[in-house]
């Protein structure tokens, strides 16, 4: 590596800036919605389900980059 880079472990434990701390509470909430819609014991239209895979994907994503954001120079 050169000299200022970060591995993603060392990424992983830094310090998250605010902002992406929001984010990444964001991407989580959105996770366990669209988990909950899709675990949900009630028969439901196809399209909410489908919908419910979007926003648990979307939210996996922000919280994977939020996680790995870390306060520049």
């Amino acid at each position: 590596m050169k000299g200022n880079e970060l591995g993603l472990a060392k990424r992983a434990a830094a310090p998250t800036p605010k902002f992406f701390r929001r984010v990444r509470t964001i991407g989580l909430c959105l996770a366990a919605v669209g988990g909950a819609i899709i675990a949900s014991p009630v028969a439901l239209p196809a399209a909410v389900v489908t919908v419910a895979g979007y926003i648990t994907l979307a939210g996996g994503v922000m919280t994977a980059v939020a996680q790995v954001s870390v306060e520049g120079e």
